[in-house]
């Protein structure tokens, strides 16, 4: 017995390892889990959602603000969340604003990460003035409130999905350049790197082969975490009213359009959105936590 857990052990690959550590812990299995949900139900909105709740010609004014269970004016449907003040069903407009909040999150945070990435690694490669200067830009960025630069970015370009990407990229990408940057400091000065730059390879293959992929772990994590700092961010923005268009709703629009109807009863237009983007932001954290745990060594329990 003894014997087969010691070739097992022999012959498992590294990716193998890594799954074994993350599903170790049952509270991440289950955020992975539920994440996957999130992202499945966001990927196939268009077929799961049982309305467009885009297609404003589709909508029925006499529909407005019904309780969950209640039917259609035509009594030809059923509102299992209810609807909103447009006649929007609730259900169908979760799925799609979980659709627009986690895409906006994950393609500004992938955009943030090279970029931020790409600075890091030039700076903590390079050192001298041009490591001060994308350092200082970094620490002026870093020293204004996030929400403050993306609401000002957003009141100069106006509202849409390209515009409220732009804002998030530009309140995350320092966090990515400052740790490629500490990263890189102490990678550079380990033999291997020495050995690289006396075979004469080149600064960008040194970079890119050798610098990145040790760089990567604490990178990976970071950008976990702020995915969901952006949907969190997303939303606020939306909830001000400077994020996405109303004819586009995230999680956040929706939470908006029935907040002034929380104290007259009708509390399901905020509430169920407001507990889809608390799972979705919980699923996102419990993820990277466990992802922490595995990616960083000293945290790892021998």
């Amino acid at each position: 017995m003894e014997l087969d857990l010691s070739k097992r052990a022999a012959v498992e690959t590294p990716f193998g390892l890594f799954v074994r550590n993350f599903f170790s812990s049952k509270i991440a299995a289950f955020g992975f889990i539920l994440l996957a949900l999130i992202v499945l139900a966001a990927i196939f909105a268009p077929w799961l959602s049982p309305q467009n709740p885009y297609d404003l010609s589709r909508l029925d004014v006499m529909d407005s603000r019904m309780a969950p269970g209640e039917k259609s004016a035509d009594g030809t449907f059923t509102f299992l969340l209810g609807t909103d003040e447009q006649g929007r069903d609730m259900l169908s407009a979760i799925l799609y604003g979980i659709r627009i909040s986690v895409m906006v999150g994950v393609v500004s945070t992938v955009i943030a990460l090279v970029l931020g990435l790409a600075l890091g690694l030039l700076a903590g490669y390079s050192g001298g003035r041009l490591e001060s200067f994308i350092m200082r830009i970094a620490d002026i960025q870093l020293s204004f409130p996030p929400i403050l630069i993306a609401l000002i970015l957003l009141a100069l370009t106006g509202q849409g999905v390209g515009k409220i990407i732009i804002a998030l990229v530009a309140v995350q990408w320092a966090y990515y350049a400052r740790t490629a940057r500490s990263a890189a400091l102490v990678e550079r000065k380990k033999e291997y790197i020495e050995a690289a730059t006396a075979l004469g390879l080149s600064p960008t293959r040194i970079m890119l082969r050798h610098l990145l992929p040790n760089c990567l772990p604490p990178l990976i994590v970071i950008a976990a975490l702020q995915v969901a700092s952006a949907i969190s961010l997303e939303a606020t923005l939306s909830f001000l009213g400077l994020g996405l268009p109303v004819t586009e709703p995230s999680l956040g629009l929706l939470i908006a359009n029935g907040f002034q109807y929380l104290l007259s009863g009708k509390y399901w237009i905020s509430f169920f959105p407001g507990i889809a983007l608390l799972l979705t932001v919980v699923a996102i954290n419990l993820v990277a936590d466990q992802l922490r745990d595995v990616l960083n060594p000293r945290l790892q329990t021998q």
